[in-house]
């Protein structure tokens, strides 16, 4: 099955890994995390703000690739710090309010400087 490579301008980039990549009907975003695209600055010092960016940053991803939220299947958290747990699911509550995909959360382990969070998704498209 070929694979198509996502691009977009409108979410954070590295030469290193794919924002997304199409298989068929599976869309994969890489993990993201709470950086604003133009400012290339995190959206701010708590999970929340960081967690919300990282999602939209992930829907943006998703877009380009011909998906959204309502086709995610599985998502992946990693978070520095165990213990904003119940700060990421406040703001994750808010983005699948109901029947919520697949999830997993664990620690991230590369120390990135001021990185509390990063999200990866899967979304099946008809």
């Amino acid at each position: 099955m070929p694979r198509e490579i996502i691009i977009t301008p409108d979410a954070p980039s590295s030469p290193l890994y794919s924002q997304g990549v199409r298989a068929g009907s599976h869309v994969y975003v890489s993990g993201m995390v709470g950086v604003h695209v133009t400012t290339g600055a995190l959206a701010g010092a708590t999970v929340q703000e960081q967690t919300r960016q990282a999602l939209a940053n992930c829907e943006t991803v998703l877009k380009a690739g011909g998906a959204g939220l309502q086709d995610v299947v599985e998502i992946g958290v990693l978070l520095t710090r165990p213990e904003d747990f119940v700060g990421l699911n406040e703001e994750y509550a808010r983005w699948f309010p109901s029947d919520p995909p697949a999830r997993y959360v664990a620690k991230l382990g590369v120390e990135l400087p001021g990185i509390l969070v990063s999200i990866r998704m899967t979304a099946i498209t008809a």
